[in-house]
């Protein structure tokens, strides 16, 4: 498989997951998904924040934006409404930038500075796309165990089962 096809079948994985995550916590109150549960980022909020976080960092640096990251724990809305639209453009951001890759993706390197390690790296695309949906996954698997902790279940999670393999 090569890198578009790797990281357009994971931003749909993102885009359906993150859609699933969002709707069950919607469901929640204000004070549920911001309470601490004692999660890395304490809470459901303050762990979908920094998800979002990390993957507008990521889209800043593979676009040649400066990233606006400042801190792993940085809150980027403390409004629910207003986090769940800026995850769906940052989805939407992703699938795009996905599709826009080519053959020259699978050798191209990034060299970027790291806001959380404070050091420079330089990876090939394919590592920062594994990082980049790997982040995700790991940190979405937290908020849906906090989701179950307060009685929510987020459904089916496993990638053969999204809808986008239906088409």
């Amino acid at each position: 498989m090569n890198l578009q096809d790797y990281a357009t079948t994971m931003a749909h994985y993102n885009r359906w997951m993150n859609e699933k995550v969002y709707a069950a916590a919607a469901g929640l109150t204000d004070g549920q998904r911001k309470q601490d549960q004692g999660a890395f980022f304490g809470s459901i909020h303050r762990t979908l924040n920094h998800i979002l976080l990390g993957d507008q960092a990521w889209m800043q640096r593979l676009h040649g934006e400066k990233v606006l990251m400042t801190s792993p724990g940085q809150e980027l809305f403390s409004d629910f409404e207003a986090l769940r639209a800026a995850r769906a453009e940052t989805d939407a951001r992703l699938l795009a930038w996905a599709q826009s890759l080519g053959p020259t993706s699978d050798t191209a390197t990034l060299t970027f500075f790291s806001v959380t390690y404070q050091k420079q790296r330089t990876l090939s695309h394919s590592v920062v796309a594994m990082q980049l949906f790997n982040h995700q996954t790991h940190h979405r698997g937290q908020v849906s165990t906090l989701l179950s902790q307060l009685g929510v279940d987020v459904g089916v999670t496993d990638l053969p089962w999204m809808p986008y393999l239906d088409t």
